[in-house]
């Protein structure tokens, strides 16, 4: 066998660009003239610069291509099964962002229709969410649910402080209590703001999400809200909001603490008031009134593209007078309680658009679709005895948990016999595969459908159940039958090409990484021990 030495491509490119000249022809400046946007000086002599503005410019329609051609490297948007992100609008509403795009939204004088619209998206989400009569729903648009969940958070923290100073107990050592399941936002808000952050372990007992029983055990008078999380980012299960609602009462009923929540419905926001299985089910909004607040994403399931947030209180007296600015700026007077000035008002008008034109039934039949999707992607996963799946929405309501030997459950068209959760589609390795293949790493799984084009992460659940590492299908508007069909062919072809792989074989699909952000990623400071670390003391494992 030939012997191969090793070929360093920086190098070599290095080497030829400081080529002579000659050898290439010489560069004039009729360099910038073009026939097509391939014959410019960029795409014939000199690279696209990337790390230092150009002393001249450059046509339109070139830099246009060029930027365009290096995006075709990235994934394909429908094809990202990782993210909860919008990848799919109408014609009608890609227009009507496109028309306003120059909008902004802090600009309330001059724009006062889309002002008007935004009042109206807070109506109707104020309503949707259970508002009560005899209050008064207040909210707003954000940039997203991470800014959404730190204005929350924000307005509890102001109210602890103003009953403790108005006793006059100390308020230097607040508190919030969250799962391990947190998304990275939540514990962004304990760090920005100096709260300490109480983050709770899950459990397979839990269904991976915030025990009631270890919020008890953890709640005190420093306390200043807990975050329920209403769609898990990891399994998709919703929290049980009602349950710990009712602790939080026999809590205040015999310590005199009154605890608020604050409803993370990221995702759920626009799933959980439209399925089925919700009607009469457990409750996690405004009718229960230890909820104060609530945030979702208009970009996941709301169907917009990135770019907008909503947070809601259910009366104007749970956000602290103190937070509100007025503004008098731009011609008039405006109230603002954002973390941030100018905002894209498209999205808004899109948001508006979509509750409008969609109405109650059209966004029902849209998650009852991406339900049913998932629940037949996730029983074929089982069927195939490849694979279990952790995520529970298609199996009978009130039963959770893989059986082996367990027939999948048939209940019908509607999700309403169903576990409720998100159209999420969580699954690992199931134990016979594993016993009988060990030399395969789930992560190769990942990493052959990478290949497919398909971006399906596998990750380690919450540090308390690190050692499970599961594969995660977000099922989208977008996700129709036909690619189902693909996906499911596509995972037993590369299930069955690791089968029939040996160790050597599989080496260049396992995991393995060198590079600066994969060795810090996920890490604490000076620490090999993934998420181990508190806060306070460096990076915290989480998942998006």
């Amino acid at each position: 066998m030939a012997l191969a030495k090793h070929i360093d491509p920086d190098e070599l490119l290095k080497t030829l660009k400081h080529s002579s000249a000659s050898s290439r022809g010489k560069h004039t400046k009729l360099g910038t003239s073009h026939v097509t946007p391939y014959t410019t000086k960029y795409a014939s002599t000199q690279e696209i610069p990337k790390f230092r503005m150009p002393q001249d410019s450059a046509p339109a329609d070139v830099v246009y291509q060029l930027i365009k051609d290096e995006l075709d490297l990235d994934g394909r948007p429908n094809l990202n099964l990782a993210s909860f992100v919008s990848t799919y609008m109408e014609k009608e509403a890609e227009q009507l962002m496109v028309e306003n795009l120059a909008k902004n939204l802090a600009d309330a004088d001059e724009y006062p229709t889309l002002m008007a619209m935004h009042s109206r998206c807070v109506s109707i989400l104020a309503n949707l969410w259970g508002a009560q009569k005899g209050e008064s729903a207040i909210g707003t648009a954000t940039t997203g649910s991470s800014e959404a969940v730190h204005l929350g958070g924000l307005a509890m923290k102001r109210r602890w402080q103003e009953k403790r100073r108005a006793a006059g107990k100390d308020a230097s050592k607040p508190n919030i209590i969250m799962g391990a399941n947190a998304q990275v936002a939540l514990e962004k808000f304990a760090r920005y703001f100096d709260v300490e952050a109480r983050i709770l372990p899950v459990s397979e007992k839990s269904h991976h999400v915030l025990d009631p029983e270890e919020v008890r055990k953890n709640v005190d008078e420093n306390t200043i809200g807990v975050f329920v999380i209403v769609g898990s980012t990891y399994t998709g299960h919703y929290e049980p909001v009602e349950e710990i609602s009712k602790m939080l009462d026999e809590y205040e009923e015999a310590s005199g603490n009154d605890v608020p929540i604050h409803v993370d419905a990221a995702s759920a926001g626009f799933v959980a008031p439209f399925a089925h299985v919700q009607a009469g089910g457990m409750k996690w909004n405004f009718e229960l009134p230890r909820v104060k607040s609530i945030n979702s994403s208009g970009h996941k399931y709301g169907l917009v593209y990135p770019g907008l947030g909503w947070a809601v209180w259910r009366d104007e007296s749970y956000l602290p007078k103190d937070l509100i600015f007025e503004l008098h700026y731009l011609g008039g007077t405006e109230q603002s309680y954002t973390l941030n000035f100018s905002r894209p008002g498209a999205q808004v008008l899109v948001e508006y658009f979509n509750l409008i034109h969609l109405g109650v039934n059209g966004f029902r039949q849209i998650v009852e679709n991406a339900l049913s999707n998932a629940r037949l992607l996730s029983r074929v996963l089982e069927a195939t005895g490849w694979y279990q799946c952790v995520s529970d929405i298609h199996r009978q309501k009130g039963h959770f948990g893989y059986d082996a030997g367990k027939p999948p459950f048939e209940g019908g068209d509607s999700s309403a016999e169903y576990n409720p959760g998100l159209p999420v589609v969580a699954f690992r390795l199931s134990d016979a595969f594993k016993k009988q293949f060990p030399h395969v790493k789930q992560a190769a799984v990942s990493n052959m459908l990478r290949m497919k084009q398909y971006i399906i992460p596998n990750y380690e659940l919450p540090p308390n159940e690190g050692k499970t590492e599961i594969l995660r299908v977000v099922i989208r508007e977008s996700m129709a039958m036909d690619l189902i069909d693909r996906l499911v062919s596509d995972i037993a072809s590369v299930t069955e090409t690791l089968m029939e792989s040996d160790v050597l074989d599989l080496a260049g699909w396992q995991p393995f990484s060198t590079s600066v952000e994969k060795q810090h990623s996920s890490r604490g400071v000076n620490d090999g021990k993934k998420g181990s670390k508190p806060m306070s003391e460096g990076i915290h494992r989480s998942v998006c």
